[in-house]
């Protein structure tokens, strides 16, 4: 089963569409800060695009999604780069997603094995989260006058660093992680071509202002 969460009227062609409004193409009317009535290990793709940073309950929600994926299950996630003031102003934006974000999604991160001075466990979280979703790949949607080519990727990796207002969205790929799993596996998986937010090849050709 696939699914596409906050779907609105632009539900992924193929998915099961749930969002809290009756709108055409929704198949599913419900709150997605309500556990969803899907039964465990149900899902093997789940779309997520531009529908996270408003839940309640973010990490409530991951955890139901956990719950109805099946191992290696797939979760695309289009959403507001945390660090362009548009989107900082915005009090509807309730959760910042940025290139960081996914090492708080997987207890991996939270070993021991992390190196005393890795700057984010001075601030890391009393515990480690219930899920485990291991980045497979991430893509970064930039504003004018940043989109390539008029940038080297590596100047835009300097340039996000520096100033706010470079990166529009960030779309990530993650795998379901509930069984062991080498590095060499995940290494393929993250090679496989996956469904991606229908607005992705939009932002790819222009650049958002």
């Amino acid at each position: 089963m696939k699914i596409d969460i906050g779907c609105g009227l632009n539900k992924h062609p193929g998915f099961w569409g749930i969002d809290r409004r009756p709108l055409q193409g929704v198949d599913l009317v419900w709150d997605l800060n309500d556990p969803i009535p899907l039964p465990d290990n149900s899902v093997e793709f789940v779309m997520a695009s531009r529908s996270l940073p408003y839940v309640d309950n973010l990490n409530g929600l991951l955890s139901e999604l956990y719950r109805m994926c099946v191992h290696t299950a797939v979760v695309c996630i289009l959403a507001p780069y945390a660090h362009s003031f548009a989107h900082m102003s915005n009090p509807g934006l309730k959760h910042k997603f940025d290139e960081y974000t996914p090492k708080y999604l997987t207890p991996a991160f939270f070993q021991p094995s992390q190196s005393p001075v890795c700057p984010e466990l001075l601030y890391m979280p009393d515990a480690a989260p219930p899920f485990d979703f291991r980045l497979l790949r991430m893509e970064l949607f930039y504003q004018i006058p940043y989109a390539p080519p008029l940038y080297e990727m590596e100047e835009l990796e300097v340039l996000k660093t520096l100033s706010v207002n470079v990166v529009q969205e960030i779309m990530y790929h993650l795998i379901v992680i509930k069984k062991p799993i080498t590095s060499t596996e995940l290494e393929k998986l993250s090679r496989l071509t996956y469904p991606e937010a229908n607005h992705a090849a939009a932002l790819r050709t222009e650049p958002q202002p």
